[in-house]
């Protein structure tokens, strides 16, 4: 057999093989990225307040101490600190010892997951030991979603729509300003059409129209800018690659169905510097908190829709210097008559 007869046959072959190898690593990635988390879940440094004189509370610190890593300890003077600092989004709770005896302050609207655990581990525990304490929901999820189960659903769609814009574009070959209008135009469009669906429509949410659909649209313009911007960049392998981090880090390490502090480390802050992560934090924050603690998710899909529409702007700049440069091709002179 000749050498260029068994060529075409092992083509095939490696494709084949390729293939064969390929898809059960992706599988065996995915469900490594969705199922660990899932079932490591379980406080890591869990933002925790106590409140009330150093002699009451003594005890209650030895308590929360004994497990060991769960607690990130902060101690305030009074209930209304300790309130604050719920609505300030800088504890998911607080145990606060009152003249009225001990209560448990949560926040289901930070994480109906983080709330229902407090009750258990911390109220639960005291009521064991024949103190009963009072449980107290400070920041109150909507009576329409209790269990955040419409808003843990919003970061897939989110995600998809962004990675349907960017490779829209791309395909289309829309390149420079027009690209990024698009892309612009396209995620305040998705952001228009959530905030109408979450709020107005099924009312999950509860937080100002505007700024929701301008929390939706920025997490949507994080993914479709850094889909369309790397596809600028490398080509169209730019768009498995965003859609392969978003879909496979992305949407599992966002903590969205219960909290970072939840997941094991680092998965927890890997999520919150990727899209999915930052935009359920940002969303969290103006539905429920006022925009407590909005700053750092806010500026997270800020620097990736920056980026990526740079990103998009750069590759159109690129590739017309590169047309620019081409050598034109000499024209034949015609004789005349």
């Amino acid at each position: 057999m000749s050498t260029a007869s068994a060529t075409p046959t092992r083509a095939p072959a490696r494709r084949l093989l390729a293939v064969i190898v390929l898809v059960p690593v992706l599988a065996a990635l995915a469900l490594w990225a969705f199922a660990w988390p899932a079932a490591r879940t379980a406080p890591r440094d869990l933002p925790l307040g106590v409140a009330g004189p150093a002699v009451a509370t003594a005890q209650i610190e030895q308590q929360l101490v004994a497990h060991e890593g769960a607690f990130d300890i902060h101690r305030y003077a009074n209930e209304a600190a300790a309130r604050g600092a719920i609505e300030d989004r800088t504890v998911y709770g607080a145990v606060v010892v009152t003249d009225r005896g001990p209560e448990l302050l949560t926040a289901s609207a930070a994480s109906p997951v983080v709330a229902q655990f407090l009750q258990q581990a911390v109220a639960g525990q005291a009521s064991a030991t024949g103190a009963p304490m009072k449980t107290v929901d400070v920041v109150a999820a909507s009576p329409k979603d209790p269990r955040g189960a419409a808003l843990t659903a919003s970061v897939l769609p989110l995600a998809l729509a962004g990675m349907a814009a960017g490779s829209v574009v791309t395909l289309l070959g829309l390149r420079g300003v027009r690209a990024v209008t698009a892309l612009v135009g396209a995620a305040a469009l998705v952001g228009v059409a959530a905030a109408g669906i979450a709020d107005s429509w099924l009312g999950v949410i509860t937080g100002d129209w505007w700024v929701e659909a301008a929390t939706f649209g920025l997490s949507t313009l994080a993914v479709s800018g850094a889909v369309a911007g790397l596809a600028a960049l490398v080509g169209t392998a730019g768009i498995g690659i965003v859609a392969g981090v978003v879909m496979l880090f992305g949407n599992p390490f966002a903590g969205a169905s219960s909290a970072p502090q939840m997941l094991p480390e680092p998965v927890g802050t890997i999520g919150q510097w990727l899209p999915p992560g930052a935009g359920t934090t940002l969303l969290r924050s103006v539905s429920y908190f006022d925009g407590a603690a909005a700053t750092v998710p806010a500026l997270t899909l800020g620097w990736w829709a920056a980026l990526g529409l740079g990103a998009v702007l750069l590759g159109s700049a690129l590739k017309s210097r590169a047309h620019s440069g081409e050598p034109v091709p000499e024209r034949e002179l015609a004789p005349i008559g």
